[in-house]
């Protein structure tokens, strides 16, 4: 009650913040009657004079008055936009690394300008973060006429550019592109050899847009390239095959809350038995160690079929399963799910399985906008989780105020018994707006569902359009037409966000959908006049109408997707009106409401068709979803936690390896490594308080021949006077020391500097693909530990720090084993050498396996970088194992002889 009094008073701390930028709005506002005059040389000739003053020692914040007012100014010039004192506010707060909750419809696109110019103005790049190919593309070509009027330079990253246009596209001034790609080029550039073959820079100044959707929806995905394995696709088909047996409670059980699913006793008898039967697995227990992977493989295929529902989850178009953004309603072709689930959903639907892929590269959204020096975002719904904005990525969120008051109407919930009630009342309600030519926009959380209603519509002969992830390329023509008279429009939850619904029409895409691009000028010009004068009368029809009309068909776990969907109506002081149809069926009241509310209902004499409406009920419904957001954000809070130990080990990595590909000469490091390397070898074998006849010589002996390809009598050192570890230290560093320098003399310091890095590059990214893979098992059984009464986060940090010091050793070891081992040629000799021994290599095969002559001649040499010509000697082939051949002989007597 007292903070109640206190804020209606005060002011809460958003009012306060705000106010506190009054004096700044004010100051911009004074510019402009000054600005207005100048010509438009003038005006652009600023951003030079930005620059030389940030150069002089002033500071973005001391622009920011002058800047703001520029780009406004640019603007009104450009687009015949002027920005409002609020989106002035907007510009502020996202200039100062916070998040701005505007309401739809606000104008977040031309909001986003005001600081992208300013931050732009050090030249070293900005960007703004888009959720898919066409915002940023719209996006860049409409904002970025400001830009260009005002001397700077746009780019736009889309998916199937090359490296050298993203390259030019990060180098310009402002950067519009979506997540994934902004993403992916931060790993693709961690994989690269050169400097110059880097397309980004350092990672400065980002605005994301739809931050909510962003940072929150899509915080647990992580981005992964990979590459392939071997083929094991048979054994899903085969397990597949399988799951049809099993039987709901009987075999395994459901729990929908944390969607997983496990077998009962009897389902397990029963999958062993029918494994053991088909042959997939030899009698015995189905969990001995041995079958580890067809446990994995029945797991999958168990969740593929239990937990994954087609057009839910996933469509099948074009023979491949294409995941459906449970947020958004939107396909993400080239998205696949890990660990063996969307094979197991391949296996399902009877398409081509393709391989598993093993993780070369891996980055979640969390960790990769953590990395900008400063980060900003917009959305029109963030309050509701500011909690966790501000917990993981320090981003406070302020709520700007509309521009014009919002005067849309928010009806109570509607609640009915059954699902067939809802749908009924629902196919009514738009019967009843299309007969009075109100516009109507019904949300659904599924393609499935959406596509239910559709088809009970067309029975009603109302006609509509639907918009779900099948037909998402022409999303925003959709429902930017969605608010003109008499429109009914079905839409997945947030298909077409970033698009506004203008009531009478959208007005410019109606222009350049309607008017033939070889007309005249005159017709262009009179058509375009007869469609705005179209435009505006059905505006006002429709706002007599009583606007545009939401209805949802139920409620999502979050309440920000539900008031995204509201926020379609009511853009900019429009009038409009939203309602919500629940039924005790929907899956947030099966699941998280109360299992005794269907009785009591019917226990109050509640009849079929009669509903419950009641603010309390809406209550009810807010507190379900608030648990549910506070359950997933622990989830996505304790999944950070794992991945913050992952994401130290990945910094550390990729600032190593940049290091690397910016240094030249990278021999002193490469001679420290020697040294450290040696110095353990000889301490391990010779250790300074140990008596002469417990020195481990041999040991020795063979280490050094082993890691520096160094041979010596070491044995003989024991009976020498006056031998200390000391002396043999210095023996050993002076053999090896010889050895490099003849290596050196041998190939020429050029060739060497450059063997040295392009070593502990590969062989880096050897191990660090190798990591990834170990962390990845080591994550998925840790909580076991738990069972040891042991803390799985402390355990999971402790072998993590033991994997990575392990492999840092190990990178050491290998690079510097193979440049004591390397044999180089010119690139002539090596192309003559594989010749020959392709050609003695097919003779032998004939000879001793004429079956596999013709496979042979197929198989060839595994492709290798021409900017390698080097190779192991011995690498996969011990000189004393049987030939690979198969001739029976040893290596070294037979094929090896060519090597």
């Amino acid at each position: 009650m007292f903070s109640t009094i206190a804020r209606k008073i005060f002011g809460s701390r958003n009012d306060r913040y705000l106010r506190k930028l009054q004096g700044v709005i004010d100051q911009i506002n004074r510019l402009e009657p000054e600005l207005e005059p100048l010509s438009d040389e003038a005006l652009r000739g600023r951003t030079e004079i930005f620059q030389r003053r940030l150069q002089d020692g002033e500071t973005l914040d001391d622009l920011l008055p002058e800047a703001f007012a520029t780009v406004r100014e640019a603007s009104k010039r450009v687009l015949g936009m002027r920005h409002f004192d609020t989106q002035l506010l907007g510009g502020m707060v996202l200039h100062q690394g916070k998040i701005a909750e505007m309401r739809t419809g606000e104008g977040k696109t031309l909001v986003a300008t005001l600081p992208l110019y300013l931050n732009a103005l050090p030249g070293k790049g900005v960007h703004l973060v888009t959720v898919n190919d066409y915002l940023a593309q719209r996006d860049a070509a409409w904002m970025g006429k400001i830009y260009q009027f005002l001397g700077m330079s746009v780019g736009v990253i889309i998916h199937g550019l090359d490296d050298d246009e993203r390259r030019a596209a990060y180098n310009a001034d402002i950067t519009y592109g979506t997540n994934n790609e902004f993403g992916f080029d931060f790993l693709r550039d961690n994989m690269k050899f050169t400097v110059e073959e880097l397309v980004q820079r350092p990672l400065h100044y980002a605005i994301v847009d739809e931050v909510d959707s962003i940072l929150i929806d899509e915080a647990r995905t992580p981005l992964i390239i990979s590459g392939p394995t071997d083929d094991n696709t048979d054994k899903y088909y085969r397990v597949d095959r399988l799951i049809p047996h099993l039987q709901k409670i009987t075999h395994f059980t459901i729990d929908e809350k944390s969607r997983t699913v496990v077998f009962t006793e009897e389902g397990s008898e029963l999958i062993e038995n029918l494994l053991v039967e088909k042959g997939i697995i030899k009698s015995g227990n189905l969990y001995d160690i041995g079958n580890v992977e067809t446990v994995h493989h029945v797991n999958q295929a168990l969740r593929a079929h239990a937990l994954f529902e087609k057009d839910r989850d996933y469509i099948v178009k074009d023979g491949e399963v294409v995941i459906i953004d449970e947020f958004t309603g939107r396909m993400m072709p080239g998205r696949r799910y890990s660990d063996g689930l969307h094979q197991a959903l391949e296996a399902k639907e009877s398409v081509v399985i393709q391989n598993e892929s093993q993780t070369l590269a891996s980055i979640t959204f969390q960790n990769l906008f953590r990395l900008y020096n400063k980060l900003a975002g917009m959305t029109g719904t963030a309050d509701t989780e500011a909690s966790e904005f501000e917990s993981i990525y320090r981003l406070e969120v302020i709520i700007l105020p509309t521009h014009r008051p919002m005067i849309r109407v928010d009806h109570d919930d509607v609640v009915f018994r059954t699902h067939e009630e809802k749908i009924k009342a629902i196919i009514e309600e738009v019967q009843d707006c299309y007969q009075r030519g109100q516009p109507v926009l019904v949300g659904t959380i599924s393609i499935e569902k959406s596509e239910e209603l559709s088809k009970r519509l067309r029975k009603e002969k109302v006609p509509h359009t639907v918009l779900n992830a099948k037909y998402h390329e022409k999303e925003a023509e959709i429902v930017a037409q969605a608010g003109r008279k008499g429109a009914v429009t079905i839409a997945t939850n947030m298909a077409g966000r970033g698009t506004d619904i203008q009531l009478g029409g959208n007005p410019d895409m109606r222009i350049s959908r309607e008017i033939a691009d070889d007309a005249t000028p005159e017709e262009h010009a009179e058509r375009k006049a007869a469609i705005r004068a179209e435009c505006a009368s059905e505006k006002a029809e429709v706002i007599a109408l009583g606007g545009l009309h939401i209805l949802s068909s139920e409620r999502h776990e979050a309440r920000r997707i539900d008031n995204q969907l509201r926020g379609r109506s009511g853009r900019q002081g429009d009038p409009g009106s939203s309602r919500f149809y629940l039924s005790l069926q929907d899956d947030l009241m099966r699941i998280f409401g109360s299992e005794r509310m269907d009785g009591m209902l019917q226990k109050l004499g509640l009849q079929e068709g009669e509903a419950i409406i009641h603010p309390w009920i809406n209550r009810a419904i807010e507190s379900a979803q608030k648990k549910v957001e506070g359950r997933n954000f622990d989830i996505r809070k304790n999944l950070l936690k794992y991945d913050d130990v992952m994401n130290e080990q990945r910094k550390v990595i990729y600032e190593q390896r940049l290091e690397i590909m910016q240094q030249e000469d990278l021999s002193d490091y490469i001679d420290s490594i020697r040294e450290e390397l040696l110095d353990a070898l000889v301490a391990e074998a010779v250790p300074e308080t140990a008596l002469p006849e417990d020195w481990q010589l041999e040991l020795l002996q063979a280490n050094l021949l082993r890691q520096f390809a160094i041979s010596s009598n070491t044995m003989a050192w024991r009976e020498e006077d006056g031998v200390t570890s000391n002396v043999i230290l210095e023996r050993c560093r002076q053999a090896m020391q010889h050895h490099f320098q003849q290596r050196e003399e041998r190939f020429g310091p050029p060739l060497m500097r450059y063997l040295e890095k392009s070593i502990l590059l590969q062989v880096l990214d050897s191990l660090w693909k190798e990591h990834l893979l170990n962390m990845d098992h080591l994550k998925e059984g840790i909580h076991l530990r738990g069972y040891a009464q042991k803390d799985p986060l402390n355990e999971y940090k402790r072998e993590a720090f033991q994997l990575f010091d392990g492999m840092l050793n190990r990178i050491k070891e290998e690079v510097i084993e193979i440049l004591c081992r390397i044999e180089a040629s010119r690139q002539e000799e090596v192309e003559q050498m594989e010749a020959e021994r392709a050609a003695v290599r097919d003779k032998k095969l004939s000879m001793h396996h004429p079956s596999l002559q013709e496979e042979g001649e197929e198989m060839g040499e595994s492709e290798q970088d021409p900017r390698t010509p080097f190779r192991r000697e011995g690498e996969k082939v011990g000189r004393n194992s049987p030939c690979p051949c198969g001739s029976g002989k040893k290596f070294k007597q037979c094929c090896g002889q060519l090597a």
